[in-house]
């Protein structure tokens, strides 16, 4: 039962910190607060394997004194892989409809 448990934790943590649940599920303004958090260099990011590009802009970021973040990151950018895969009809409708998602600036529309 403990066991269980520790992995129900371990997956729903694992599943918030994923870049994919971050570009897709949980919309363009919480993916483009949490790099501006995190201070990414990146100025925008494409919709498709938006997952694995939010990592990476978030390891191209600021330099975290910690260290901490960059274990994290890196297993999920393989986890964001499979995620960014399986939705990968919906991300390239949305790249072809709404282009990449801009993080420091908004284009006119």
């Amino acid at each position: 039962m403990i066991k269980t448990t520790a992995a129900l934790i371990a997956a729903l943590l694992a599943l918030n910190g994923c870049g994919t649940v971050s570009t897709v599920l949980r919309g363009e303004a919480a993916a483009k607060n949490d790099l501006r958090k995190l201070k990414t260099y990146c100025q925008s990011i494409p919709r498709i394997y938006s997952g694995v590009a939010f990592d990476f802009c978030a390891l191209h970021a600021a330099p975290d004194p910690t260290g901490i973040l960059i274990p994290f990151v890196l297993v999920d950018i393989v986890m964001s892989g499979v995620a960014d895969t399986a939705v990968l009809p919906y991300t390239i409708y949305r790249q072809a409809t709404d282009g990449n998602l801009s993080i420091y600036w908004q284009p006119n529309r």
